[in-house]
């Protein structure tokens, strides 16, 4: 393409956020406060932001870096590069990188898909690479290469983008709504299975079906400092993902450690249930392991009464967040006790029919979970597209 290639700091004022500190004593809910821009403000597939959760006092304003309505900001970490417009009016802390366009030569959609694009992106990524934190500053942004047609050929490609894009988006939604019903199907069916039947099926507590074990809580609960890098498995809720157990991230303590405690050291097939924070999540000891579990556990161990993997169905279904809701919904930080996990109420049949009703249930969300990986493999498949897209339309040398 023969486009003429600029700096960014030659199409645009830089500047870096600011922060009062310390920043609690400047957040306000009154009326005349101005809007605090963090990172959680802008969602991945977003471009603009609109709205934010906090405000701060004007007296912070000098204090920070007051953006525009029509600006654009980069996240300078973490997710460094990805650009974003002003819907509004507000203020930015040091996590992001305000760029004012100097002039009205430029097309605000073209710039957005412009500093989208693998071109830019790459020059980012290069820059920050050297650097022990990955993060972007204004002389890094500053002296990045980009393309600028003249104003009619930047509004002729966005119209183009515009279109594919649309047609992108259209396939992004009805493959996010096809997975949203494959999992509420599967949602529907296990909360009809489980609820009240008119014959056959015996209402339950939970704690005539399981034996609840909590960990040990007294004087020999490990603290952060007796962790070690190898050793013993010591279980939070945090190593609890989707059902099972992540090890990636564990924590390990001595065997010495493990000996010492009384109670809450994990089998196969225990049921691990979260009491605080991420209420409800759970993981299945799959394999024979050692293991002990924090305070934010408890774990269940189902008795002779339950047949085939009806309680890990019953834990994903409606019957138990209703039941979450009832001994817990009213708290200012929600948690629960294993008295409580106790009462909570489940319907079954008798063992015979468990079985086929447990295969029932795991035929089911096998399905549902090999829909989920064709979904993520096309979702994955159009976020190259957009990729390819961007390249193939700001590609120069």
């Amino acid at each position: 393409m023969d486009w003429p290639v600029f700096r960014l700091d030659e199409l645009f004022d830089i500047a870096r956020g600011g922060s009062p500190r310390p920043i609690k004593s400047y957040l306000t809910n009154d009326d005349d406060g101005v809007n605090w821009i963090k990172i959680s403000d802008a969602s991945a597939s977003g471009k603009y932001i609109t709205e934010t959760k906090e405000k701060i006092r004007p007296e912070g304003i000098s204090k920070s870096r007051l953006v525009r309505k029509g600006d654009f900001l980069l996240s300078n970490s973490m997710s460094f590069g990805r650009p974003y417009i002003m819907g509004t009016d507000g203020c930015i802390h040091d996590g992001w990188l305000v760029l004012s366009p100097k002039s009205d030569r430029m097309d605000q959609d073209f710039l957005f898909y412009l500093l989208g694009s693998p071109t830019v992106f790459s020059q980012f990524d290069r820059l920050a690479a050297g650097s022990t934190v990955r993060n972007l500053n204004i002389s890094l942004v500053s002296g990045v290469k980009v393309p600028l047609p003249s104003l009619e050929e930047q509004k002729r490609i966005v119209a183009v983008l515009d279109e594919a894009f649309a047609d992108i988006e259209k396939t992004q939604e009805l493959t996010e709504q096809n997975l949203k019903n494959a999992r509420e199907l599967y949602d529907s069916y296990l909360h009809q299975m489980l609820s009240p039947k008119a014959s056959g099926w015996k209402r339950y507590r939970l704690g005539e079906l399981c034996v609840f074990e909590n960990g040990d809580r007294g004087k020999n609960y490990p603290s952060r400092s007796n962790f070690v890098s190898e050793g013993i498995a010591f279980i939070n809720a945090g190593h609890i993902d989707n059902g099972q157990l992540e090890l990636n991230e564990m924590n390990y303590i001595t065997e010495a450690n493990f000996n010492r405690l009384g109670r809450g050291k994990v089998r196969k097939g225990d049921i691990l249930f979260c009491l605080r924070g991420s209420l409800g999540k759970f993981a299945v000891i799959e394999n024979e392991m050692r293991g002990a579990i924090a305070s934010s556990l408890v774990i269940l161990r189902p008795n002779s009464l339950l047949k085939g993997n009806l309680l890990l169905h019953y834990l994903r279904s409606k019957n138990c967040s209703d039941m979450i809701r009832k001994y817990a919904g009213g708290a200012a930080q929600p948690n629960l006790g294993a008295k409580d996990l106790a009462k909570f109420e489940i319907c079954i049949p008798d063992q015979t029919e468990q079985e086929a009703v447990s295969k029932s249930l795991d035929k089911l969300l096998s399905y549902i979970d090999i829909l989920e990986d064709v979904y993520r493999e096309k979702f994955r498949s159009i976020s190259i597209l957009k990729t390819s897209i961007l390249q193939q339309a700001f590609k120069f040398s």
